[in-house]
């Protein structure tokens, strides 16, 4: 389609009145006068011209390069898209109607491919959902992403435009998050003191009236902690910078923001001082609590006789997660060779449970197993056996090593469950079952692993946070073998001298 730009001038006849055009003298100097430009649009369906002009632009350089983006517009279209083509002539009319500015190709191009009006001006809003239309990720991941742009990124900067998100911004939306977090918590905890003044201490105790405050006070509401924030942060900027990929924008402001530190908490190991003090308050001292091998010794009696034993075993002594427990093929165990490679595992989304690959590639590798776990995994398998043959023809083939008793899928929180039931039963000071996963740790630790080895048999991404993980739980393992070293070194006097 034809183009081109002209100059010209808006001078008259002094006699006649008439705009003289192209006969302006003073048209020789480069300095009088205007450049225009004029494009050839697609005929209309009737067959009658249109074309798209401007006029105004004080150099020809200015004229060429709006004529050139113009083109660039038209040229967006593939040559047998006519939908799109009518949609970019359609935006090109509005806009030369309107003496509105030419908008950006790129967002065009990426508003054309998305089906959006081609109109406006791109928003964050706009940009989250495209972006999260196109991940391609694990389910679990996907939600993580879509609770961040649902209940934060769109309802607090969701309206801003795209190429104007700044860091300002950013900070405005994250110390809104940290205040109803400060709000959210002290509500919660006076809900928590509510709840606990509603039990009576003593018989006879009056609590209608506590119930009856407690009933006009909020609902228990989740945080947004410092943890959940990084994540935030992490998914928005994950998201600007597929936006800087197709260059509709050129700065990623969450690449600038300053957080408080989201690290996860550190194991504390369950000892003597910690339990008598549990024992009085009924208050753990940290979030994140671990057995000592006395005490996971006292919960494998307790739950020896239960169907799911060996996966409490394997899990508390080789660190396995909690679904990859569930998902583990009897074909990636090797008992003969006292291997184990957790290849698969179940998770829940909401709470369908689905087979995924393994959290990252090196979750995936071999773990040798010791000669008790092999003993107990067969111990298993021959009582799996005993249930294949009561079950008969509804038996279920899932060839997992931990099923239902019909031989189908293990559901990730039955495990939870089993396990809360029988820490119940005994006296021993809470975990959860995630942290069986620190038990394991310890007790490599125990028997001589170093850091390296822990991490090859929790299959950590990287070295940094095996160690970042176990820096405070370690060293009170550690402090039986500085003992040891210490009682190496011969000294006259055995006792430390007295005071003086």
């Amino acid at each position: 389609m034809n183009g081109s730009t002209h100059r010209r001038c808006y001078c008259r006849d002094a006699h006649t009145g008439q705009p003289l055009g192209k006969k302006c003298p003073k048209l020789t100097s480069r300095k009088h006068g205007s450049y225009s430009i004029r494009q050839e649009l697609p005929p209309r369906e009737d067959g009658t011209r249109r074309s798209f002009s401007r006029a105004g632009y004080d150099t020809l350089k200015a004229a060429q390069g709006d004529l050139d983006h113009v083109r660039a517009l038209l040229a967006l279209a593939d040559t047998d898209d006519h939908d799109s083509l009518q949609r970019l002539v359609t935006l090109l009319e509005e806009i030369g109607n309107e003496k509105a500015p030419l908008p950006d190709i790129e967002e065009t191009r990426w508003r054309l491919r998305a089906g959006l009006g081609l109109r406006g001006s791109l928003t964050l809003g706009e940009w989250l959902d495209a972006w999260f239309a196109s991940k391609k990720r694990r389910r679990t991941t996907l939600n993580g992403y879509a609770s961040h742009i649902r209940v934060h990124l769109k309802p607090r900067i969701g309206h801003i435009r795209l190429d104007r998100l700044n860091v300002v911004h950013l900070v405005e939306m994250f110390d809104g998050i940290a205040d109803d977090y400060e709000v959210i918590a002290a509500e919660d905890q006076a809900r928590r003191e509510q709840t606990a003044r509603c039990k009576p201490s003593r018989p006879g105790r009056p609590v209608a009236a506590e119930r009856a405050k407690l009933v006009e006070m909020k609902p228990f509401r989740k945080v947004t902690g410092p943890a959940t924030r990084q994540a935030v942060r992490r998914t928005l900027r994950a998201a600007l910078n597929s936006a800087i990929a197709q260059q509709l924008i050129t700065f990623n402001p969450a690449a600038h923001v300053e957080l408080e530190s989201g690290k996860r908490p550190k194991p504390l190991l369950w000892t003597d001082e910690r339990v008598r003090r549990w024992r009085e308050t009924g208050e753990a001292p940290g979030p994140v609590m671990v057995w000592t091998p006395q005490q996971f010794g006292v919960f494998l009696d307790a739950a020896e006789d239960d169907r799911l034993y060996a996966v409490f075993h394997l899990m508390g002594t080789r660190g396995l997660r909690r679904g990859e427990a569930v998902g583990q093929d009897w074909h990636e165990t090797d008992l003969d060779a006292g291997l184990i490679t957790p290849a698969k595992e179940i998770v829940v989304d909401g709470w369908d449970p689905y087979e995924s690959e393994p959290k990252t590639d090196g979750s995936a590798g071999t773990i040798a197993l010791d000669s008790v776990n092999v003993a107990v995994l067969r111990a298993h398998r021959k009582r799996q056996a005993r249930e294949r043959k009561q079950a008969g023809i509804a038996w279920q083939e899932t060839r997992k090593v931990f099923t239902k008793e019909d031989g189908s899928w293990l559901h990730p929180e039955t495990i939870s469950e089993t396990f809360r039931r029988l820490l119940a039963t005994t006296d021993l000071p809470p975990i959860t079952l995630r942290n069986l996963r620190h038990v394991a740790a310890k007790l490599t630790h125990g028997a001589g692993g170093d850091i390296h080895t822990i991490k090859k048999t929790l299959r950590h991404s990287t070295i940094t946070l095996t160690s970042d993980t176990y820096t405070s739980l370690l060293p009170e393992v550690d402090r039986a073998v500085a003992e040891a070293a210490a009682a190496l070194v011969p000294r006259r006097r055995q006792e430390p001298p007295a005071a003086g």
